[in-house]
């Protein structure tokens, strides 16, 4: 594999028939319409001060090309902080057009924001996600200078799988990102409520059995490794927590935020009750969402 260099375009994206019903806002919606009729799929144009650079290539693999969309602010005397998402899906499906409407958002108030690529399980089992994501934080902060971005003030971000993706890889790379926002993502694969969900023998394979290419008791190592918490440390990022009200997709949450405070690190929780799983996705949600980023940030860059 190997990493390109900024404007080079994107040759073909990673999806793939495993993922039956693929994730995203139009198929989200029609699930969660009856119960919640006041909501919209939220928009992911970007306002005409933020300029949009599609379709980057930041890894090539043998069989596929890995790309990123990157939102810039109006242009300033000082280079931009950085929030880069992950899109969710149950590591099987979705894409980063799901992070538009947030990375929209966040670059009209002053933030670059990357909305990025990466393999999913039915190309490429755990951790090639993480590997992934990894490379992606390290194209742009090399390329950061290209893209009037600050290099020191690097943040990730992701939702469901996302966040989970987003907090290993902000446990794993303390000296370059700063801080870590996991919206609605598990923080713990071992723990009994998560292995209620993500270990049922019902599930043939559930979507962490099918990361993972096993059941808990086969592969056990691997659910441990790919546990945030497991990865916090004295040099750990601070965390932000955005929580639905669907608690199972939160779990691990206090433990690893007690973990944290443990060696000194703050973290915050905000909660939207009454939301379901996949508000990030839907007005009325996106702009308590984006406030909820926009002032942790603020107060910890």
């Amino acid at each position: 594999m190997k990493r390109l260099v900024p404007g080079v375009m994107l040759a073909l994206v990673a999806t793939g028939v495993w993922a039956q019903t693929p994730y995203n806002a139009e198929t989200t919606y029609r699930k969660l319409i009856r119960d919640y009729p006041f909501i919209t799929i939220a928009s992911g144009e970007a306002p005409a001060t933020v300029q949009v650079r599609k379709d980057l290539v930041y890894l090539q693999h043998p069989d596929s090309a890995l790309a990123l969309d990157l939102y810039l602010p109006a242009a300033s005397a000082k280079p931009a902080p950085l929030v880069i998402l992950v899109h969710g899906g149950g590591w099987a499906s979705g894409d980063r057009a799901g992070m538009a409407p947030l990375a929209a958002r966040l670059a009209a108030r002053g933030f670059a924001a990357a909305t990025v690529s990466y393999r999913l399980s039915g190309q490429a089992r755990y951790p090639a996600a993480i590997t992934d994501v990894k490379e992606s934080v390290r194209w742009l902060r090399e390329n950061a200078a290209a893209f009037g971005i600050d290099p020191a003030r690097v943040v990730i971000s992701g939702a469901s799988a996302g966040g989970q993706i987003a907090s290993l890889v902000g446990m794993l790379e303390p000296k370059a990102i700063r801080a870590v926002i996991n919206i609605d993502g598990l923080s713990d694969f071992t723990s009994e409520d998560a292995r209620k969900n993500e270990d049922d023998p019902n599930k043939k394979p559930s979507a962490a059995g099918a990361w993972f290419g096993g059941r808990y008791s086969e592969t056990a190592p691997l659910w441990r490794d790919a546990s945030p918490i497991t990865h916090v440390g004295k040099d750990s990022p601070p965390v932000l927590f955005i929580i639905s009200g669907v608690p199972r997709f939160s779990v691990g949450r206090e433990a690893m935020a007690a973990k944290l405070a443990s060696h000194g690190i703050a973290s915050d929780t905000v909660a939207l009750p009454g939301t379901p799983h996949s508000f990030w996705l839907f007005d009325p949600w996106v702009e308590p969402t984006v406030e909820a980023m926009d002032a942790f940030l603020r107060k910890t860059l």
